[in-house]
């Protein structure tokens, strides 16, 4: 992998982990405005990790302009890794159940690809 390519793909991760901190943010003042229950706020979650994944890939498959849809994969995946990384360290080595991580990564590469093949 080449300078340029890293270049855009860590930027592209800067970015999508910077949206996903202002949408989480919102998200929990609303949830704080709101009091909405669990139930509600899961699929926001999920939709927050899809929205910032879909930038991501956007941004990657602007920047590299080739494979993009591959790379705005790589993208979200590595996205969902990092939050995997801080998850399994704040939690002292223990992980959430794997349904929801399948569904977390499910949801982080396709929103980076879709956000690739769109750009």
């Amino acid at each position: 992998m080449n300078a340029s390519v890293s270049k855009y793909l860590f930027r592209s991760l800067f970015v999508s982990y910077l949206l996903s901190g202002i949408l989480l943010l919102l998200l929990s003042l609303a949830l704080y405005q709101l009091k909405l229950p669990e139930a509600q706020v899961t699929p926001a979650v999920y939709a927050i990790y899809v929205i910032a994944c879909l930038a991501g890939g956007f941004l990657a498959g602007k920047g590299i302009r080739s494979r993009r849809f591959f790379w705005g994969m790589t993208n979200g995946v590595l996205y969902f890794l990092v939050l995997l990384l801080v998850s399994w360290l704040h939690s002292h080595g223990e992980l959430a159940d794997t349904s929801r991580l399948s569904v977390t990564l499910a949801c982080c590469a396709a929103g980076g690809m879709i956000g690739g093949m769109m750009s």
